[in-house]
């Protein structure tokens, strides 16, 4: 069964999960903004838990200055939908931020699920 829970609380696990990613890989990720969304865009499956909406480092030739920020975007309501309990919730919000970051750095679907972050 889904769990309930207020935006604000939602946001905090957001805010917990980026907080454990470690200084020396954080130190790494430039211009990107986390966002936190209700439901996925159209178009896309409605089970999707969060979206990396970017160019990964590893595609760049640089970054050219006034360059918008690439966007995690992690989705609440499917969250929501898949966790039945709080701790539950807060370890799925922490795996879909880590594999979004992970996005970031080049690391596709395949090796993520390999490391146990699909």
């Amino acid at each position: 069964m889904p769990i309930d829970m207020d935006p604000g609380a939602f946001d905090a696990l957001v805010d917990r999960a980026l907080d454990e990613i470690p200084d020396g890989i954080a130190a790494l990720v430039h211009n990107v903004v986390v966002l936190v969304e209700d439901e996925p865009p159209e178009g896309e499956p409605p089970d999707l838990l969060g979206l990396y909406d970017g160019v990964a480092l590893t595609e760049r030739w640089g970054s050219p200055p006034g360059e918008l920020p690439d966007r995690i975007l992690v989705f609440r309501g499917p969250l929501l939908d898949l966790c039945a309990t709080e701790a539950e919730l807060e370890e799925e919000v922490r795996i879909t931020v880590v594999h979004e970051i992970a996005h970031h750095f080049g690391l596709d679907d395949a090796r993520l699920h390999e490391l146990g972050y699909g």
